[in-house]
């Protein structure tokens, strides 16, 4: 199974949210929310890759879901989308923290075309579908793991939470972002899952030396990184 990037639609017209929501599907795993409240809770988890978000929303604006998130540190990358062409609005929107910048109507390409270009950016699209951290290699498409040209079988919930790891090097996920990742909000999977799938993982980094490169913070989650002293 090929881990495809998660994608937070925030858009109230049910329609376009839909229709977003179903053409991006071929590449990403999306979600949709039709209000800014539901968004931002949503958004504040820090587990989608990028988020869409529309300005003109019911309960809670665009503006103000993007200032609450880059308040609390959320650096998700956002593609905003919106009727407002206004110069002013979209340097208001960059100004909060914005990464690029849509005007309904719009073509379904060039939708795709910014949102890979934000997930290239940062990592979580693969043309290539390589990712690569010190000594480890993985080819997503081909589910292939390599640590020192060794290779290093893993099921597939040992498979996504590596890659999870690589895509989010040297910042802190909690358990409870992994599970939400991995497991979805809606699993009757306790949360101590994580901590089992943790420890399978660094088991078959072990006899490869490499399992300090996961760091648990205590009480708090995991970090992904190149151990201190190491060449």
């Amino acid at each position: 199974m090929t881990v495809k990037p998660r994608i937070l639609v925030i858009e109230d017209d049910p329609d376009l949210n839909e229709s977003i929501t179903d053409f991006i599907r071929a590449f990403a795993d999306p979600e949709a929310a039709l209000n800014g409240a539901d968004g931002l809770y949503l958004a504040e988890e820090g587990i989608f890759d990028a988020i869409i978000l529309d300005i003109m929303l019911p309960e809670l604006n665009g503006f103000d879901v993007l200032k609450k998130l880059r308040a609390k540190q959320i650096k998700t990358p956002v593609l905003i989308l919106t009727a407002k062409d206004a110069l002013t609005d979209k340097l208001h929107g960059f100004e909060l923290g914005g990464d690029d910048y849509l005007t309904k109507p719009f073509h379904r390409e060039e939708l795709i075309m910014r949102l890979k270009a934000l997930l290239k950016r940062t990592g979580h699209f693969f043309d290539d579908d390589g990712l690569t951290a010190g000594p480890f290699v993985v080819h997503v498409t081909s589910h292939e793991v390599l640590i020192n040209d060794q290779p290093v079988a893993l099921n597939g919930k040992e498979f996504d939470l590596l890659v999870y790891l690589l895509q989010n090097q040297k910042t802190i996920i909690t358990k409870d972002q992994i599970f939400d990742r991995l497991w979805g909000f809606d699993s009757e999977t306790a949360v101590s899952v994580v901590e089992v799938y943790m420890s399978n993982l660094r088991k078959k980094l072990k006899p490869l030396k490499v399992e300090h490169w996961i760091k648990t913070i205590r009480n708090v989650g995991y970090i992904f990184q190149e151990p201190e002293g190491s060449e």
